[in-house]
């Protein structure tokens, strides 16, 4: 594979802090929690009550008529990533400068419609046959949220969905890295995407013991590395970005946010759940994503952790942070998830959004709720907005998964330019 320059040019995202990227860059800074109680009549029963629900309706951004074609997953994708075409300075489908087959998209989810599914299901059972969408299919398939935004743009070059848990948005940001270095295409649209606040999932990941039951202290539920942690918060939202070879992006005299120098895939085989407790084969991700961006573990001088809020996961990963990156390294470490909750398959690319800008404007967002912290963590983790230097290259991004996916990704300030 080429070692072609491939760099960010658009960014666009709507989240629990935000309906774009300025206001959750804005809520990360100021450590806003987005997690709130749930009001809705069929959470009273439920043991977790509480999750971090999109700032903005995706309805009110999008048409009428096509927001009712689209599951909520692709509707906040479609938000996201009409934002992050416009941020790269590209017009719509029909002033499209950029060559249709050599677009692409890669828009991860890692479970898709299922708001359609248990909503056509609930229809079929108690109204019967006739009152299931003829549109029920198209928008509960997982891969609807990219192909309804290759559709937008005309997106020929390929269309893909990972769907890797946890891990997916990661990988879609690999796999579209992958598919320009492969001279697949010049410009592609990255991200991921979640919208399944329903009953389902909270009683399900409920049952698990996988989630956090502060219901009564919502903003403080989410606590990564925090003695007093005992699960993640669901989360909704989408984030996406538009990356292309620097060459395009040079010729075209684009706003560049930096680079997207590698990423690194492994997988643990240990637990269809629970990471491996050595960390091996989540800090070799790092390792490996290190290799690709051709930069050595004292390059990194920042890693937004996968830090989900779980008792088992976030020693885990501390424990790899040291692994790949060495026992005293001085990377400054934090978990956005603290306040944005858990997106499952938008969680990566919101995260490394997050990366991106930390290295863009030199600031570090905290993390929030960690006021005992677990001992011996042996990793530097920001609980106030930490300033970085001038010198400090380059920002990791850690995505792990149920059935052992482990995805990092590797962002550097070079080559940005612009606001």
């Amino acid at each position: 594979m080429s070692r072609t320059r491939v760099v960010v040019t658009g960014l666009g995202a709507t989240t629990p802090l935000g309906g774009d990227v300025a206001t959750t860059w804005a809520g990360m800074l100021a450590g806003r929690s987005g997690v709130a109680k749930i009001d809705a009549d069929w959470a009273a029963e439920l043991p977790v009550r509480i999750a971090a629900k999109a700032a903005v309706e995706p309805t009110e951004v999008l048409e009428r008529v096509e927001a009712r074609r689209l599951d909520r997953s692709a509707q906040l994708a479609v938000v996201a990533a009409m934002e992050a075409w416009k941020d790269a300075g590209f017009g719509l489908r029909e002033d499209n400068p950029v060559d249709r087959q050599r677009l692409g998209v890669a828009i991860a989810s890692g479970i898709g419609g299922m708001q359609t599914l248990l909503g056509n299901w609930d229809a079929l059972r108690d109204k019967g046959p006739r009152r299931v969408s003829p549109m029920a299919i198209p928008m509960l398939m997982a891969n609807a949220p990219a192909a309804n935004v290759s559709l937008r743009l005309g997106a020929q070059a390929g269309v893909h969905t990972p769907v890797s848990a946890c891990a997916s948005s990661n990988e879609s940001i690999s796999l579209g890295l992958d598919m320009i270095r492969l001279g697949r295409a010049d410009v592609v649209v990255v991200g991921g995407t979640e919208g399944v606040i329903h009953p389902l999932p909270l009683a399900a990941f409920g049952a698990m013991q996988a989630m956090s039951r502060r219901n009564d202290e919502p903003e403080r539920a989410s606590r990564p590395w925090d003695v007093d942690r005992d699960g993640f918060v669901l989360a909704e939202g989408s984030a996406v970005f538009v990356i292309e070879t620097l060459e395009h992006a040079q010729a075209r005299g684009a706003r560049i946010y930096g680079e997207l120098a590698g990423a690194g895939i492994t997988a643990d085989a240990h637990d269809i759940v629970q990471p491996d407790p050595s960390g091996t084969s989540q800090a070799n991700a790092m390792v490996k994503a290190l290799r690709e961006s051709e930069l050595t573990a004292a390059d990194i001088s920042h890693v937004n952790a996968h830090a989900t809020s779980t008792p088992q996961g976030d020693v885990a990963e501390a424990g790899s942070i040291r692994q790949a990156l060495g026992e005293h390294t001085e990377a400054v470490v934090t978990s956005t998830k603290s306040m944005t909750g858990h997106l499952l398959g938008g969680a990566g690319a919101l995260e490394s959004m997050a990366t991106l800008l930390a290295l863009r404007h030199r600031k570090v967002p905290p993390t929030i709720n960690l006021d005992n912290p677990e001992p011996g963590l042996g990793i530097d983790i920001a609980t106030s907005v930490r300033e970085l230097g001038p010198g400090d290259l380059a920002g990791m991004n850690n995505s792990f998964g149920f059935g052992g996916h482990n995805v990092a990704v590797v962002f550097t300030n070079q080559y940005q330019n612009g606001d």
